[in-house]
């Protein structure tokens, strides 16, 4: 059984976004087949592992992001991360997982998804494990999770766990809308389903003209091509975000949606003086929001602190 090789590992791991999520008809097992294009931006959640004589986690989190809906027992995302990996290679000495959450909850922003990709490479290099069949344990535990661990600007096809790099060459700036009260992702995939009932649902694909825009650099042609087939699903579930969108346009972005199921809004700037000028007017503007800047692309899962058996802190720059 491999033993313990270091005392203390801190991972960081960003929110995605959806540039285009396509959805298509639901399959026999339940899922729905989906061609999207993720984008890693610049919100982070911490996850901290140490050895332990139990499982256990705990979660804390930035002013205004409430975790009150976050579980702390066996159904938490990251703590079943870490589980699976521990059986996966035979290691019954058990972790403490503390999550610092930078990433708003239930925002259709898969900050657990975060949590359980900054948890598996955090327990990899706890326990001195290889790190690139992390992937599949990943696509394992959720469609978001193998996402977390790249970062960068991809593409996911399948559930969205298969993965596939895009070519980015620009720098993009987003505000960003979040709200307290999130919304369930199975229950705007099932108003989805309700509002395609008896309607034949083509397959999705991930369209070339927003492959052509990202490849370009420019977030005005990106923001001509984005795109979400479950934003009408969102919106008839809380027609409000429809006002949200039209005061985004207004205040001059370059585009806006709903991000992944929502309730979260996604408004595109030109660069980052438009972003902090965006942010400001949308400020105080709409009942029960909260404004958040960031730029994407940026990497996956990070290791960012760990300190050896013997003390040695590193920067987390780890072979």
């Amino acid at each position: 059984m491999p033993e313990p090789r270091a005392r203390e590992v801190v991972v960081r791991a960003p929110a995605k976004i959806n540039l285009h999520l396509g959805v298509g008809g639901v399959r026999e097992d339940g899922f729905h087949p989906l061609a999207t294009v993720y984008q890693a931006i610049a919100l982070f959640s911490t996850v901290t592992v140490v050895p332990a004589d139990q499982w256990a986690v705990t979660c804390r989190a930035e002013p205004g992001i409430a975790v009150d809906q976050v579980p702390l027992g066996p159904t938490n995302l990251a703590l079943r991360a870490a589980r699976l990996l521990a059986e996966r290679h035979g290691i019954e000495k058990p972790v403490a997982i503390h999550l610092d959450k930078g990433i708003p909850v239930a925002g259709g922003l898969a900050g657990g998804s975060a949590d359980a990709a900054a948890t598996l490479l955090a327990c990899a290099h706890l326990w001195g494990l290889p790190t690139d069949d992390l992937a599949g344990l990943a696509a394992e535990l959720g469609s978001d999770v193998p996402f977390g661990l790249v970062g960068g600007t991809a593409s996911g096809l399948g559930r969205g766990e298969v993965i596939a790099p895009l070519v980015d060459n620009g720098e993009h700036h987003w505000v960003l809308l979040t709200f307290e009260d999130g919304l369930s992702t199975p229950a705007v995939y099932a108003e989805f389903d309700a509002l395609h009932d008896g309607l034949e649902v083509p397959e999705p694909v991930i369209p070339d003209a927003l492959v052509s825009a990202l490849a370009s650099g420019s977030s005005t042609a990106l923001g001509g091509v984005l795109g979400n087939d479950l934003q009408e699903a969102a919106l008839s579930l809380r027609p409000a975000l429809d006002d949200v969108l039209r005061a985004g346009r207004e205040a001059g972005a370059l585009a806006g949606l709903v991000s992944g199921s929502g309730p979260t809004c996604l408004f595109l700037a030109r660069d980052m003086a438009h972003r902090v000028e965006l942010a400001d007017r949308l400020a105080g503007g709409v009942a029960g929001a909260k404004v958040l800047t960031a730029h994407g692309p940026v990497p996956g899962a990070t290791v960012v602190g760990l300190t050896l058996l013997d003390g040695t802190t590193t920067d987390g720059r780890v072979e």
